[in-house]
């Protein structure tokens, strides 16, 4: 069974607090730089970007992040990933990291995201923002950034669609 829990309407007021709520918490925003998570963290980011460039004036630079080799499940897949391109054009010693991505779930993506962030160099801080956090974490992580803990069950998919990957904007949970 599947049951869409946020549409395109939705999904751009969940966007547009976050991006506010970043204005409002962040006093040294524009020190930030973002760090998408392929391959939906970074058109989440985008968005972002271009809410805050809209609403403050602030342009921040942006950085997309492949964690395929990152990955503790690599070895336990049975075909192998498609590896993207990690798109960082700026030095990330002692910058402002806000790491952007979809869903967290157990911090696995977070924890291969920031070993692949490490490799890049020593970051000041790394704060995490998502578009959902569906609980049931693995790891002792969590994001500081949320736009939405819907209640999901262990055994449940969390799709997120977006228009620019899938034409359209939602999020599904899928029931088995």
């Amino acid at each position: 069974m599947r049951k869409e829990i946020m549409n395109a309407s939705q999904m751009d007021v969940t966007l547009k607090r976050l991006a506010l709520q970043l204005i409002e918490k962040e006093n040294r925003l524009k020190d930030f730089v973002f760090v998408g998570i392929r391959s939906r963290g970074d058109i989440i980011m985008k968005r972002l970007a271009a809410i805050i460039a809209q609403s403050a004036d602030i342009e921040i630079p942006m950085g997309a992040l492949d964690i395929t080799f990152y990955r503790d499940d690599l070895s336990r897949r049975a075909e192998l990933p498609e590896v993207k391109q990690t798109d960082i054009a700026f030095d990330i010693t002692d910058k402002r990291i806000m790491l952007i991505d979809d869903v967290f779930y157990t911090g696995r993506t977070v924890r291969a995201a920031m070993d692949a962030l490490f490799a890049y160099g020593r970051p000041a801080l790394i704060r995490l923002l998502v578009l959902l956090d569906r609980d049931n974490h693995e790891l002792p992580l969590s994001p500081d950034y949320v736009g939405m803990r819907p209640a999901v069950n262990p055994g449940d998919i969390v799709n997120v669609k977006l228009d620019e990957t899938d034409g359209v904007d939602a999020v599904y949970i899928e029931t088995k």
